[in-house]
């Protein structure tokens, strides 16, 4: 076996990569996401000590967010990146270890995990390393390994989320403290498959509390996301298309493209951006351009101009791709042989100036489709209709929503999602965030009474405002039960964001969701179970089959 991973949907076979990822990450590269995991473990048994003598510390802090980060599915398949970063934790480490020493902390080195005593900058070790902490290596327990890479995904999803939010100057020392926590536990062989089963949950609501800090950052720098009609097709200028999740690049890449005669336009996940009123002043700001993310082997060829990742979702290209020196990555994201934008310096902007200069070369995107579709149905818009859905709902005219939140994916059992919109009756609405809505977003569904039928929330971690809403329902409808509204979930999962979105609906008190399009591979039979008898979490049947069961 050259490598195990099981983190995302796609994995082979529903079992585990063991040759080569199915998103494309070799074994080497796998084998350093390992470690990196295994040292940002050692790590938080340092910053839990830490807390216990008060002493709090921003760079692990920042350390934490990034690293978890870069290990999610799709984000960096950049070798030297994940090398450099390993040997600047491995600093840290030792520089914290010491300082807490030095403060008098009670160290006993005897008991300490291996992952906390471990260190080098060797880069020969941190392959020697890989073959000694894979996930099948750390324990043999096949429950307590699956609860433990389902608290590892779900902090990982949170990292994300809370990397965003300090991107914009929002940050909570509990969300931290808990990262730390939860990740020291997955080290300790002492604890108990329930005690574990609890810190699943309470990953759950931290990552409610993580993304509602995210919103308000978002929320607060750039206007509450409003009903928008975004242009799917193009101009005659060069372009930037801007992939990924991070609202602050896009400010600054349309800060620094304005009055250059270069235009911006986003990709997948980054759609979203087109709902807020802050971004709607830069004329330059064109629309959207293709689908989701799995297509963009395609779609990146016939844009010509450079193409930004500033987080996961990235597809390696081809080898005889013609667009590979037009991607540039910059954050967590990374790509051997792609160029890489540095951080931002504190107070000031990413430098974009290199993509910029090479947009200005390149010929105008090649339009491969016309139109507009509708988004901006964050909480703030849909509860400015509130009264509109209330009347709808009690007249009978909306029978039922259906939250169908999510990761797309290229595999093609997907397709069930798009002929579940298809095949859902007029008098059903479609709540959606996450790039799973291009499974459905450009079908004509059409309206009920001026409330189009495919409400977009936005961004996976835009999910948050799906459950205001439902909650905002619960209060109006004077229902005691959250599960007692006319809201049916079938929510497509593809990577860890996922899987906190997942605990946090489930913190929420969210029960019967319907996850697919296969249940996560991590999952052994007795958590699967666990999950199945406390919140009814099943697996998707047949389009018609599960019509059937929704709408009874």
């Amino acid at each position: 076996m050259n490598m195990f991973c099981f983190q995302c949907q796609e994995t082979a076979k529903n079992t585990g990569c063991t040759k080569v990822g199915v998103c494309g990450k070799e074994p080497e590269l796998a084998g350093l996401q390992d470690v990196m995991i295994y040292l940002l473990k050692g790590l938080s048994v340092y910053a839990e000590i830490g807390r216990k003598k008060g002493i709090e510390n921003d760079k692990i802090n920042s350390f934490t967010l990034y690293g978890l980060f870069m290990t999610i599915t799709n984000a960096n398949f950049n070798k030297s990146h994940f090398i450099e970063k390993l040997k600047e934790g491995m600093r840290l480490k030792e520089s914290f270890k010491n300082q807490l020493k030095d403060a008098g902390a009670d160290i006993d080195e005897n008991n300490l995990p291996e992952a906390a005593k471990w260190h080098t900058l060797n880069e020969e070790d941190f392959e020697q390393k890989a073959n000694e902490v894979g996930i099948l290596q750390m324990t043999s327990d096949e429950d307590m390994r699956s609860l433990r890479e389902l608290l590892t995904y779900g902090v990982k999803g949170m990292a994300a989320y809370a990397e965003h939010a300090l991107n914009l100057g929002h940050e909570d020392k509990n969300i931290y403290a808990f990262m730390h926590k939860a990740l020291a536990a997955t080290l300790n062989d002492n604890l108990s498959a329930d005690e574990m089963t609890q810190m699943v949950l309470d990953c759950g609501q931290k990552g409610v509390e993580t993304m509602a800090m995210l919103d308000e950052a978002n929320t607060s720098a750039y206007g509450n996301p409003e009903l928008t009609k975004v242009n799917i097709g193009v101009r005659n200028n060069p372009a930037i298309l801007i992939s990924g999740h991070d609202l602050r690049d896009m400010e600054d890449l349309l800060e620094q493209t304005k009055d250059t005669g270069v235009d911006v336009y986003t990709h997948s996940e980054m759609l979203p951006a087109n709902y807020y009123p802050a971004f709607k002043k830069y004329y330059h700001f064109v629309g959207n351009y293709g689908n989701s993310w799995w297509k963009q082997r395609e779609e990146f060829e016939s844009f010509n101009g450079p193409i930004l990742f500033t987080t996961n979702c990235i597809v390696p290209p081809t080898k005889n791709a013609t667009y590979t020196d037009r991607i540039y990555t910059t954050g967590a994201a990374g790509l051997d042989g792609a160029t890489h934008i540095p951080e931002r310096k504190e107070g000031g902007r990413k430098d974009f100036s290199q993509i910029i200069e090479h947009a200005k070369k390149t010929k105008p995107p090649e339009q491969i489709e016309e139109g507009e579709i509708v988004g901006g149905f964050a909480h703030s818009q849909v509860l400015q209709l509130a009264d509109k859905v209330v009347d709808a709902v009690k007249s009978g005219a909306i029978r039922k929503f259906f939250v169908m939140a999510g990761c797309d994916g290229r595999m093609k059992n997907r397709e069930y999602y798009t002929e579940f919109a298809q095949k859902l009756p007029e008098d059903t609405v479609i709540l959606t965030a996450g790039c799973a809505k291009y499974r459905y977003n450009k079908l004509p569904l059409g309206d009920i009474d001026g409330i189009p039928r495919v409400l977009d929330a936005g961004q996976c971690n835009d999910s948050y405002s799906l459950a205001v809403i439902a909650l905002k329902l619960k209060e109006v409808f004077e229902l005691n039960d959250i599960n007692d509204l006319p809201i049916a979930y079938n929510i497509a999962w593809y990577e860890q964001k996922a899987v906190i979105v997942l605990l946090a609906l489930l913190a929420l008190g969210v029960k019967n969701i319907h996850l697919g399009p296969t249940l996560p591979a991590f999952l052994s039979p007795n958590v699967a179970n666990v999950l199945v008898d406390k919140f009814g979490i099943a697996s998707i049947g047949t389009v018609d089959e599960d019509l059937k069961l929704f709408l009874g």
